[in-house]
C-alpha cells in the first residue's frame, strides 16, 4: 500500500460559520501552528437544536465566533473528543453560557510528579499542544453510548484510544459521517507520545475506524476525507512500516532512541528529532509488549532505556 496521501485546505476564512454538509456548519479558529494546521475546526451539528463538538481554545475570537454561529439556536450537547488546549478549554465556557451538558470519555489523567509527561524531551522542545487538565465532563461515555437521540440527530460514542487515553470520536447516524478529533486527521499524521498516548491502542483505534461504514471522516483539524477506509488503512500501514523500522535498527545493534532517530529520520530537519524520539519511543513501547524487545535493567520501556532485541 502506498504512504497516506494528506489533503490541504487551500483557503481558511477564521471565525467565519461554515456550511460544509446539510446538517454540519465549521468555525475555524485562528490558532494555527504545526500541531493544528489552520487551526482547530469546531463543529455545529443540527439547525434550532445543535450539538457542538470540540469548543476548541480559550480565544477571545473564537469564543466570540460561536456566540454569533450560535445566535438563536439552542445548544443541547457539547462533545469533546480529548482534553488537549485547542479542543475543550471553551467547553466550560459553552456550558455555562447555554446551560448544555458537557460529554467526554473523561478528563485527562494527571501525570506523576517527575514523569516523563511532565518533562521536557531534553531542550524543551513542544511535542504536542498542552494539556486541559482541569478539564471534567458533565457525563463520562462509554464506547457505544447514545448521546443525541432528536428528531434530527443520531449521535454515539466511538472510543479511539491511542492518541491520548480519552480519545472519542463521536458518529452522526444521519449523515454516516464521523468526527475524528485528532485520531485521524486530514493533514497529517497524528502525535503519539507516551505515557498517555499507546501505539498499540492507537493502531488498534484505526482498525477499528478503518472497519466502519462511515461516508465522510471530519477531521478537527484538516479537510475532511471522503475516502475514509483507504485513507485509514494506509495510516495503519504507515504506522506499521515505521514499526518494523525501528524493530530492524534494534536488531542492528541500535540501542537508543537518538540512534534509532538519527537511522530512520535522516529526511527530517534535525530540530524535529526529539519529537521524532517520542514517536520512536511509543513504537519501542509497543515491540517490548508484543515482546520483541526487551530494556536492558529494567522492564520500563522509557526515552534515555538500553534496547535490545529479543
Amino acid at each position: 500500500m502506498s504512504a497516506p496521501e494528506f489533503g490541504t485546505l487551500d483557503h481558511v476564512d477564521y471565525e467565519k460559520v461554515e456550511l460544509v454538509s446539510p446538517l454540519i456548519r465549521r468555525v475555524i479558529a485562528n490558532n494555527p501552528s504545526k500541531f493544528t494546521y489552520k487551526g482547530t475546526g469546531t463543529y455545529i451539528i443540527g439547525r434550532g437544536d445543535v450539538v457542538v463538538i470540540d469548543p476548541g481554545p480559550r480565544l477571545d475570537s473564537h469564543r466570540d465566533a460561536l456566540v454569533a454561529a450560535l445566535a438563536g439556536e439552542r445548544v443541547q450537547a457539547i462533545l469533546v473528543t480529548h482534553c488537549h488546549a485547542d479542543h475543550s478549554p471553551l467547553a466550560a465556557w459553552l456550558g455555562g453560557e447555554t446551560g448544555a451538558p458537557t460529554f467526554s470519555f473523561g478528563p485527562h489523567p494527571r501525570p506523576e510528579p517527575g514523569s516523563a509527561a511532565v518533562e521536557p524531551p531534553g531542550d524543551g522542545v513542544e511535542i504536542e499542544e498542552s494539556t486541559d487538565y482541569d478539564f471534567v465532563p458533565d457525563n463520562a461515555v462509554v464506547d457505544g453510548d447514545l448521546v443525541v437521540s432528536t428528531s434530527q440527530l443520531t449521535m454515539r460514542a466511538v472510543y479511539t484510544p491511542g492518541h491520548t487515553s480519552n480519545h472519542t470520536c463521536w458518529s452522526l447516524d444521519e449523515e454516516s459521517a464521523l468526527f475524528t478529533g485528532d485520531h485521524v486527521m486530514g493533514w497529517s499524521t497524528t502525535v503519539v507520545s507516551p505515557p498517555d498516548g499507546d501505539m498499540s491502542a492507537y493502531i488498534d483505534s484505526l482498525r477499528r475506524v478503518a472497519g466502519r461504514d462511515d461516508t465522510m471522516l471530519w477531521p478537527t483539524h484538516g479537510p475532511p476525507r471522503a475516502d475514509g477506509r483507504r485513507f485509514v488503512e494506509s495510516l495503519v500501514e504507515h504506522r506499521l512500516q515505521r514499526e518494523r523500522g525501528v524493530l530492524a535498527a534494534v536488531r542492528d545493534g541500535r540501542t537508543s532512541i537518538p540512534d534509532i532517530v538519527a537511522l530512520l529520520y535522516t529526511d527530517v530537519r534535525e530540530e524535529l528529532h526529539k519529537p521524532a524520539g517520542r514517536s520512536v519511543w511509543a513504537h519501542l513501547v509497543k515491540l517490548v509488549t508484543d515482546g520483541q524487545v526487551e530494556v536492558e535493567g529494567s522492564s520500563n520501556p522509557a526515552l534515555d532505556s538500553t534496547y535490545r532485541a529479543v
